[in-house]
């Protein structure tokens, strides 16, 4: 036996790529790497980005011979996929006795739900939110539902912690590390972007895809600081919470992924990368009615997984012991 549904008006079903691609693409930071072409598809549980760095060691051309020299390493890191789902069972009849028995069809079986566009809508976003701040926060030893599928940047950075430059030192922070239980406001807001910027590698320097990432919070600390120093000649106006940092080619990037953790991040957008399915038909996003039990299902499903390239290149500050 099976089901008969192909009478059934499904909005989703008709827009399964557009609600896969905001569900897992819509937030910044999946934005910000999809942009930078960092995105490794067709993962079903885990690729390897291989990495190639090479030295060129000049030699004197005043004879004759040939006397090697230089190294070329390859390397790799893997990228893990976590595979999650969402599923969700919605009975018509509990709306019967409340106001939005207006918005149910006439008859007493319902094969769909009423306000399906503005359901998948919200869905589908807040999807893409929790996707945000697990990129960032994922840890799969957490024990935290939405949080414990893959890990997120800033485990793999800390992780990575004996490459990784660490900017809250003496010789980065104006005036000496930040002690531990700091609030990261006023001038210690502005002293700490200025220490990750201190902080970069002369090698990435003038790279044009480097961002410092920090949470809302921190964002909007460090605006109202710029701000009150009224310096006339430096604007404290930003976009979609993006704002230069004056006197450098920097942009400080608000990502809700980093929200109370303060942590700051820089580093660029092609040593970041996200990993997913997104080819395989088993990426579902879709809206069913059951005959079975006379519920219209939910589901959603997909893969999604974080990793780094060059952790020698990544500044990081979180607040000293």
């Amino acid at each position: 036996m099976a089901f008969d549904v192909s009478a059934l008006q499904n909005y989703t079903e008709e827009n399964v790529a557009v609600l896969i691609t905001s569900s897992v693409f819509n937030a910044k930071t999946q934005q910000l790497v999809a942009a930078s072409g960092n995105i490794m598809t067709g993962i079903k549980s885990a690729e390897t980005i291989n990495r190639m760095e090479t030295d060129a060691i000049f030699q004197s051309d005043a004879s004759c011979g040939f006397t090697p020299s230089g190294t070329t390493a390859i390397t790799q890191r893997t990228l893990t996929v976590g595979k999650l789902k969402v599923n969700e069972q919605l009975c018509p009849k509990d709306l019967e006795t409340k106001y939005t028995q207006k918005a149910l069809a006439i008859g007493s079986e319902y094969q769909n739900i009423p306000f399906e566009e503005e359901y998948t809508t919200k869905k589908s976003d807040l999807i893409a939110a929790q996707n945000e701040v697990a990129l960032w926060q994922g840890d799969t030893t957490s024990g935290n539902g939405n949080l414990s599928r893959f890990d997120g940047y800033i485990k793999l950075i800390d992780a990575a912690s004996g490459s990784v430059i660490h900017a809250n030192q003496a010789a980065y922070v104006s005036g000496g590390p930040v002690a531990s239980g700091t609030p990261l406001v006023g001038d210690v807001a502005l002293a700490v972007a200025d220490a990750i910027y201190a902080a970069v590698p002369a090698a990435i320097v003038d790279k044009e895809d480097f961002r410092i990432f920090c949470g809302w919070d921190f964002f909007k600390a460090y605006v109202l600081a710029l701000k009150y120093k009224n310096l006339y000649h430096y604007s404290a106006d930003n976009e979609a919470g993006e704002i230069d940092i004056p006197g450098t080619n920097y942009r400080l990037v608000a990502v809700h992924g980093l929200d109370g953790t303060n942590r700051l991040f820089g580093l660029r957008l092609s040593n970041m990368w996200i990993g997913t399915d997104m080819e395989n038909e088993e990426e579902q996003f879709k809206m069913w009615y059951s005959e079975d039990d006379d519920v219209v299902k939910f589901k959603a499903r997909w893969k999604l997984g974080t990793q780094i390239g060059i952790p020698s290149e990544i500044v990081e500050f979180h607040r000293g012991a």
